[in-house]
């Protein structure tokens, strides 16, 4: 409890020296940043957590606006490695995303398989079931003739 407390101690002496904090006080007129105390702006260090704007991959902002209609729009298109916790229902639906794709590869990768075991056993004559064929060996070598 005493090191929290070291360390709260020294975050709020470093407090304008925070990226947030220096760029919010810059934004404001001398005599109102001047006026907040180190226990204020850890505060509103506290209550705006570690969002971080500007600072991704892609960055793209701007504005358009149709003819004949009085609004202006806005789109913005961000892109970069996310940093943020993920939500239960994010955590499930990635799971599920990530476990379809590793099911999906193995099941091709079976069905190649397979299919390569087909035509080898097909280029050697061998016949197992005498009167059924899938004409799979048939079709692959009128492709190279």
């Amino acid at each position: 409890m005493e090191k929290l407390e070291e360390f709260y101690i020294a975050e709020l002496a470093n407090i304008r020296q925070d990226p947030i904090i220096s760029k919010l006080l810059s934004k404001l007129p001398p005599e109102i940043s001047d006026s907040y105390t180190n226990e204020q702006l850890m505060g509103i260090r506290i209550a705006l957590g570690d969002r971080t704007w500007g600072k991704h991959f892609v960055d793209s902002r701007g504005t358009f606006s149709l003819p004949f209609i009085k609004w202006r729009f806005y789109y913005v298109f961000l892109l970069g490695k996310n940093k943020r916790a993920y939500t239960r229902r994010e955590k499930r639906f990635s799971l599920l995303a990530f476990s379809t794709l590793v099911l999906g590869f193995m099941l091709l990768s079976v069905l190649f398989g397979l299919l390569l075991l087909y035509l080898l056993k097909s280029s050697l004559g061998i016949n197992i079931f005498p009167e059924i064929s899938l004409e799979i060996w048939d079709w692959f070598k009128d492709l190279f003739n």
